[in-house]
């Protein structure tokens, strides 16, 4: 007889090696831990199962390590509520390591081996388009938490996110660098070789200088990078009023510290990708007075952001709640509404489903599907304050 179907999600941590002592060992032993739930009835049969692929390891480690805690409490909550159409609701956890060229091969495994109904992930948007087209021409629905460049939804018609994107992204945080910060000289410093990092400075170049706003400066890095002096010093002598720097938070850090460091004291702002502990652990006290975009603040929340907040905080003890597990949380929930709605794990009918999602309460606000199958909600503008990120505003699509 299987186990309570959360456990099929810790078993599943089994596949992914190296694991680092402080990092994804903590989310397996809080995901082999009982849930304050685990003891309700758990719905027999067979599972409906659903994928996840997701970074528990890699560069992008923190963030995906964060997704897989949000999947691991929706699961488990459904579970407690009765399961899926009276059935047993499983996730299927593939590691992508933070490496191109994984998550292509991961959903090829789900869907062919596991049969699952949907895939959930990417978070980075660059692997995500390596994603969809496999999930687009095997018509199995793929909802990405987090990834933000258009691109991926226009894969196709399968193919859909819980988070706002970039063409919204940007133009809020070059609002803000305009109306808040009052700059009106920035520079832009992005890496070529990240989907995510070009797109975002795309969409926040465009607003910025229909705004009334000169980019002064414009150099560019690779992703793993480490030396960011180079560029920052061709910017230096442009004395811009502000820096957007939209990488990951493991760049950002860098460039954060790296930029105090030479004596450069503007305000720096990133994506929502800097939401990540390590971007505070690497910048250290340089971190502080940086900006982001974010799509949830423990400090602002819905009602359903408070449920999340009190359900995360008792399922993982001393984890943070923060974005990526709001909207992964967000992610299975949407699925599973679309799954009870449609009555039925067809793919054609199950894709319907979600693309009918309107209004839905999420841990990250109200997400409706838009045509293009991407999810009309707020963004939220955070700062770094004394160690911790600290809610700024809030800002309407």
């Amino acid at each position: 007889m299987r186990g309570p179907p959360y456990m099929s999600l810790a078993r599943s941590l089994q596949r992914f090696k190296m694991f680092p002592i402080n990092g994804i060992l903590l989310v397996a032993m809080a995901i082999l831990s009982p849930a304050p739930w685990a003891a309700a009835r758990v719905p027999a049969g067979e599972p409906i199962r659903a994928g996840e692929i997701t970074s528990i390891t890699g560069k992008e480690s923190t963030l995906g390590q964060a997704n897989h805690m949000g999947t691991v409490l929706a699961v488990e909550q459904i579970n407690a509520e009765g399961g899926l159409l009276g059935r047993p609701f499983e996730v299927i956890s593939e590691d992508t390591a933070s490496k191109d060229g994984e998550s292509s091969t991961a959903v090829r495994k789900l869907i062919s081996r596991d049969h699952v109904i949907a895939v959930l992930g990417e978070i980075a948007s660059s692997r995500s388009l390596e994603a969809a087209p496999v999930c687009q021409a095997l018509k199995i629905p793929m909802i990405s938490p987090s990834s933000t460049n258009p691109k991926v939804t226009q894969v196709g018609n399968y193919i859909f996110r819980v988070c706002y994107i970039d063409p919204f992204q940007g133009p809020v945080l070059a609002k803000f660098a305009l109306n808040t910060l009052k700059a009106r000289r920035v520079a832009i410093l992005s890496s070529a070789s990240s989907a995510y990092s070009v797109g975002l400075a795309k969409y926040f170049r465009q607003a910025f200088v229909a705004g009334g706003g000169e980019i002064v400066a414009d150099p560019k890095y690779a992703e793993g990078d480490k030396d960011f002096k180079a560029q920052l010093t061709a910017i230096r002598p442009t004395h811009p009023d502000a820096i957007f720097s939209p990488g990951y938070y493991n760049e950002g850090g860098l460039i954060l510290k790296q930029a105090r460091e030479l004596g450069i004291t503007v305000p720096i702002l990133g994506g929502d990708s800097w939401e990540a502990q390590a971007l505070i652990d690497l910048g250290g006290p340089a971190a502080e007075g940086a900006y982001l975009c974010a799509h949830f603040s423990p400090e602002a929340p819905s009602p359903a952001g408070r449920r999340f907040i009190e359900a995360f905080t008792r399922r993982f003890p001393g984890a943070a709640v923060g974005t990526n597990s709001a909207l992964a949380y967000d992610a299975v929930r949407v699925l599973a509404d679309a799954v009870t709605r449609a009555g039925t794990t067809d793919p054609a009918a199950l894709r319907a489903a979600i693309a009918a999602t309107r209004d839905f309460d999420g841990a990250t606000g109200r997400i409706t599907i838009d045509p293009d199958r991407n999810a009309s909600k707020p963004a939220i503008i955070l700062s770094v304050h004394n160690g911790h990120f600290a809610y700024v505003e809030t800002v309407a699509p």
